[in-house]
């Protein structure tokens, strides 16, 4: 196979995934072209959690100090119980330990950033391009086609087109998402109509009770706006009923203020006073553990949510997809007659699966802890309870810093003096 670097890469999906790799892979001066199926004015909705892996990734790629100011910096998730009681304390960043603190932002900020410094740097993004299918691949590149019926050559294709990929159709043609029987509700206050317990309260918390969890995290700079929202269990649906779904105002206004009551007066205030226009929900999806990521001739490759779909307990969806494409990027760059593709992306899956899946271990713990209360019996598994971990937030140092580019050179290195 062809082991030299790669001149011309396809990008199926402009979204976070897509672009930090296209920004990526020009660090190494590896040309890409994106194509999205969406228009570029086509909104956003909603704000993500950073947290230091990812963000040091975007520091790299000079996108940090264009983000920064731009969103809600903290450090911690603090547990409450209805009382008001503290339970524990789950460290999402801390500047002094990993070297950022946890960025909440919204995503549409995010996206205009990284949409802007691509433009910058003068890398092709062509919208309104709806990927249909992978026509021919051989170890000269791959033939793709859109659903206009034009095709395109590349030497090779990633998806980065979420987690119902068409790119994943061609590499796994069996593998479907998988509901988790879980979807969040979620809608924003201004925190000015919060009735706090105390005149400190901590802006990125969880409150506790018999009917499981609800968050509150602020999302912009100034706090002055909030997330707000809780999960529930909720029948599977097809495409046409998950939209029926989010145009029902009144269901969501239900679902969200469901046993109002047996809530504390905090969480009463948010259902009273959240914005009933920012009302949706999020039906958790996962994708089937994957062994590879990539076509049996390795020019087709999956990323993101394409190859993993993560839930948001951990905050790690966008980080993870980060650190795939990042350290992708940076094995793609170091390819030449010592450094072959097969051994490249074979190392390349292995050690991001292996990461993947401790990382979901890390969200299950963490989805355990938002269940009502006789959900987390049933399960038998003690609940974790991060406060009582040896080591504090330092326990969480293998996630935030995760030494990519470390244990990529390493295995170049390795590579290289076993030539």
């Amino acid at each position: 196979m062809n082991s030299s670097k790669p001149q011309n890469i396809a990008i199926i999906g402009a979204g976070l995934a897509g672009l930090t790799l296209s920004l990526a892979l020009h660090t190494h001066s590896i040309p890409s072209t994106l194509y999205e199926l969406r228009d570029p004015e086509a909104r956003t909705d909603g704000a993500l959690m950073l947290g230091p892996n990812a963000l040091s990734v975007l520091y790299s790629l000079g996108i940090y100090e264009r983000i920064k100011d731009h969103g809600y910096l903290f450090s911690k998730l603090v547990y409450k119980d209805d009382q008001n009681n503290f339970l524990d304390e789950y460290y999402l960043g801390e500047e002094k330990l990993f070297g950022f603190n946890a960025l909440r932002i919204y995503r549409e900020i995010l996206l205009r950033e990284l949409r802007s410094a691509a433009k910058e740097r003068g890398i092709n993004v062509q919208y309104n391009r709806k990927f249909a299918k992978v026509v021919s691949e051989d170890e000269n590149g791959v033939v793709f086609e859109f659903a206009d019926g034009t095709t395109e050559k590349a030497s090779m294709l990633i998806g980065a087109d979420g987690i119902h990929s068409k790119v994943r159709q061609y590499t796994h043609p069996s593998v479907k998402p998988m509901y988790s029987g879980l979807l969040a509700v979620t809608s924003a206050v201004e925190t000015s109509k919060l009735r706090f317990p105390e005149p400190e309260y901590p802006l990125v918390s969880s409150i506790h009770g018999k009917h499981g969890a609800f968050v509150f995290a602020a999302q912009n700079p100034q706090a002055t706006e909030m997330l707000v929202g809780t999960q529930k269990k909720f029948p599977e649906q097809d495409r046409a009923g998950w939209d029926r779904l989010r145009s029902d105002q009144e269901e969501l206004k239900s679902m969200f203020q469901a046993n109002k009551s047996n809530w504390p007066d905090l969480v009463q205030s948010a259902m009273e006073n959240m914005i009933e226009n920012r009302l949706s929900i999020w039906p958790y999806f996962v994708v089937p553990h994957l062994d590879t990521w990539s076509s049996p001739q390795q020019r087709v490759v999956i990323v993101g949510d394409a190859a993993h779909a993560i839930p948001p307990n951990a905050g790690q969806g966008a980080s993870q997809a980060f650190e795939d494409v990042f350290s992708l990027a940076l094995l793609l760059s170091k390819l030449d007659g010592a450094v072959k593709m097969d051994a490249a992306l074979e190392f390349w899956q292995k050690y991001r699966v292996e990461r993947v899946q401790k990382v979901l271990a890390l969200t299950m713990k963490l989805n355990q802890k938002s269940l009502p209360a006789a959900e987390r019996a049933k399960i038998g598994d003690a609940e974790v309870v991060f406060k009582h971990i040896a080591g504090g937030p330092e326990q969480q140092r293998w996630l935030y810093e995760p030494r990519i580019e470390e244990h990529v050179m390493e295995w170049v290195r390795q590579q290289r003096e076993n030539k």
